[in-house]
């Protein structure tokens, strides 16, 4: 650059052809962000050295498959870590055994980043966002930024399937009512890991409840058979239809499976741990146990009974986005073990909650963001992992007050949300969200939303 030109005025709308780039472009600019931020991200888990441990559990169940040798007596990795899923999870795990480990790690990374993309995107449909910019732009947009929240960090430095079980599960909740294979992906992720079966259960609650008033209304049984009572038996059909083929070809684990392994809450690993980010962690840490027993027990039961009736009024009332969101958090508060991977939940919950924050203006705005951002620090701050831990040394039952909140940062996280659910299933003269169902669904298979 010349003297001269150093000498000229700047022109103080300096970013007004990037400005008109982000306007004719916005996809093209999106995606170059999000394969930076995805570059980045890549790049700092290797330079973490990842182990993906968990992957190396799925391919040595694959292994055990396909040899015929006991699912639940197997242990894998220098960790000696056991099987605790389905045994149909370990017919899915098979090909993992078909490619050497460097690759299937690569494989692994690439395909949990493809479905994070995927979370986005049918978490932006199901609130039905954008409606101005192209959904491809957004999409591509928002992953850049949520694909550094810890839950999804996590899920790619084990090598997990949590980002699976969400596509499935969110495949389903934004199809069309009249949708007939609308459940088969609530009924898989069920097979796959049990805790998505709560959705069946959610939609079947809500599916009676509109029954029973269609009935009192006067309409015969055949109007009373609704599209969530159908939805919820097509889950449950393709669970059993998992089940069913995981006896086929596995009976002795499967029989294991039902009578033994599905009770042993503990065989999953040390419940006072600070990754186990359920109430049951929560309380063994407050109490300072390795088994809270009855309390837990207690508060699971108010907890779940709350969760899905949060869920069921939210989504009688059209907010779909809402009821699933509450639906989720109730299942992760409520399982014995909740790992802070598990939480990939959080990325449907930003989203929504951005969503209602840009449905607003002034006051209300301005309180929406804030929720939004403590929101996004509470699972972006790895806050859980400040606290001592170590694998087998039980730290987590001897911490102080700041550790304990410190330790507990997604349970506060989901019950705040379930606040928010109920405060606005009760807020008087409140006009329709963005993700309000207020007509059929549209021409993609979400729920309709009201014009911009």
């Amino acid at each position: 650059m010349t003297a001269l030109e150093l000498e000229q005025p700047t022109d103080p709308r300096g970013s007004a052809p990037l400005r008109g780039l982000l306007r004719r472009h916005p996809t093209l600019m999106a995606a170059l962000a999000c394969a930076v931020s995805f570059t980045a991200f890549w790049v700092a888990q290797r330079l973490a050295h990842v182990t993906m441990i968990d992957l190396m559990v799925y391919r040595a169940e694959g292994w055990t498959a396909r040899n015929g040798e006991d699912l639940y007596d197997m242990v894998a990795t220098s960790a000696h870590l056991p099987n605790t899923y389905p045994p149909f999870a370990a017919l899915l795990f098979t090909p993992l055994t078909l490619v050497g480990v460097p690759a299937m790690r690569t494989l692994a990374t690439a395909g949990n980043l493809a479905l994070f993309v995927c979370v986005v995107h049918l978490s932006l449909r199901l609130v039905g966002r954008p409606r101005r910019l192209p959904r491809p732009a957004a999409t591509l947009a928002v992953a850049a930024l949520l694909v550094w929240v810890e839950p999804v960090w996590t899920t790619l430095r084990y090598g997990q399937i949590n980002l699976l079980l969400a596509v499935l599960v969110l495949w389903d909740l934004t199809r069309k009512d009249t949708n007939r294979w609308a459940g088969i992906g609530t009924g898989i992720a069920a097979g796959i890991k049990l805790t998505p079966a709560l959705f069946a259960v959610f939609l079947a609650l809500a599916g009676v409840v509109r029954a029973v008033k269609l009935l009192r209304s006067g309409a015969g049984a055949r109007a009373a058979w609704n599209p969530w009572l159908r939805q919820a038996a097509v889950a449950t059909l393709t669970f059993l239809v998992t089940a069913l083929l995981a006896a086929l070809a596995l009976p002795r684990d499967t029989h294991r499976f039902w009578t033994e392994i599905v009770f042993a809450a503990d065989r999953v690993g040390e419940v006072e741990i600070t990754a186990n980010q359920s109430l049951r962690g929560a309380l063994a840490r407050l109490l300072h146990t390795h088994d809270p027993g009855a309390a837990w027990l207690v508060v699971a039961a108010l907890t779940a009974g709350l969760g899905l009736t949060l869920a069921v009024r939210s989504l009688l009332r059209g907010r779909r986005a809402w009821a699933a969101v509450a639906c989720a958090t109730t299942a992760l508060l409520v399982s014995p073990i909740s790992w802070s991977h598990h939480w990939v939940w959080a990325v449907p919950m930003l989203i929504l909650l951005g969503s209602e924050a840009l449905g607003r203006s002034g006051r209300a705005a301005r309180r929406r963001w804030t929720t939004v951002s403590v929101m996004g620090v509470l699972f972006s701050s790895f806050a859980l992992w400040w606290v001592p831990h170590r694998w087998n040394h039980h730290q987590e039952l001897h911490q102080n007050g700041v550790q304990m909140l410190l330790s507990d940062v997604y349970p506060l996280a989901g019950l705040a949300l379930l606040a928010l659910t109920a405060a606005r299933l009760w807020r008087r003269g409140e006009r329709p969200g963005p993700d309000r169902d207020p007509r059929p669904a549209d021409e993609e298979g979400a729920p309709a939303s009201p014009a911009a």
